[in-house]
């Protein structure tokens, strides 16, 4: 299995939305998006799946390194090595990739977070890097784009801890902010039991339209000359709009069943995006 077959393989069967998004990009780009993809999907499984704190460190240490080795032209993973190919064509900064690395070893230390401002730090290294690193694989023109690129990562980190409030809590992990808790009169051990309640359900609509607000903040930023190369980033929004759809008709009963949408659903979207944004650079 060559280097990007690895990493087409972690993301496909990942069932990520990001894999939809990726299959309209041409051949070069989508084998270093994936190659990115690859990288988060082993460092966030390295914490997730880590039954010892200390050898999840160990682990990420070890990804600090392949990564520099990756950078001098040394990588030994086959991540390493499919990333080595997207530096030759794309300019993506090394201390970016550390930046994802401290966010995932953010999740070994900290299991809550006392208000937005330090979650806001956690999803900045957690997505909204991930995003800059994108916008230079997709390509821009207007510096816009990095704006659009950090306010659509924390948009979709939010919808993440949105939908999966029930699964972090199941890993004893609690995303939000503490003091909205209080605002809201939702009681923490509650939450880490999985239990529902009309408190909560206030609480996550508060969350809904703070991400509905980065969606429209990230959007606003997005210059029109940029659109169409960044039509894989609005395909994602999409998707994960219409999640935040399907969670808030279903009455945000997140703690009783995780909200997906089927893979037809996610191609249909990512097809309807695209076609549109085509139609959109046809008119300009």
């Amino acid at each position: 299995m060559t280097p990007d077959e690895y990493c087409r393989d972690k993301t496909a069967k990942s069932g990520s939305s990001f894999y939809y998004s990726f299959l309209f990009l041409p051949e070069q780009q989508r084998q270093a998006i994936m190659g990115l993809y690859a990288f988060c999907r082993e460092v966030d499984d390295t914490v997730d799946e880590a039954t010892d704190p200390n050898v999840a460190r160990s682990k990420l240490e070890w990804w600090r390194q392949e990564i520099q080795n990756t950078f001098n032209n040394k990588a030994s993973h086959p991540v390493g090595k499919a990333l080595q190919t997207a530096l030759q064509q794309f300019d993506l900064h090394q201390e970016y990739f550390m930046e994802i690395i401290d966010g995932m070893a953010m999740d070994l230390d900290q299991f809550t977070y006392l208000e937005f401002k330090q979650l806001a730090l956690y999803c900045h290294r957690a997505a909204s890097v991930v995003g800059l690193l994108s916008v230079e694989i997709f390509g821009y023109r207007n510096r816009k784009t990095l704006n659009y690129a950090e306010n659509l990562g924390m948009a979709l980190q939010l919808t993440n801890i949105i939908r999966d409030v029930r699964e972090d809590a199941e890993r004893g992990r609690i995303y939000l902010p503490q003091d909205e808790l209080q605002q809201f009169n939702v009681n923490t051990d509650d939450v880490l039991a999985l239990k529902s309640s009309p408190e909560l359900i206030e609480l996550l609509k508060f969350q809904t339209a703070r991400a509905r607000h980065y969606y429209q903040k990230a959007m606003q930023a997005l210059p029109d000359e940029d659109r169409y190369s960044q039509r894989t980033g609005l395909i994602m929004a999409a998707i994960y709009e219409a999640t935040l759809d399907e969670i808030e008709q279903d009455g945000f009963q997140v703690m009783r069943h995780r909200v997906s949408l089927t893979p037809l659903r996610k191609l249909w979207i990512a097809w309807r995006t695209t076609r549109r944004e085509k139609r959109l650079r046809q008119c300009q």
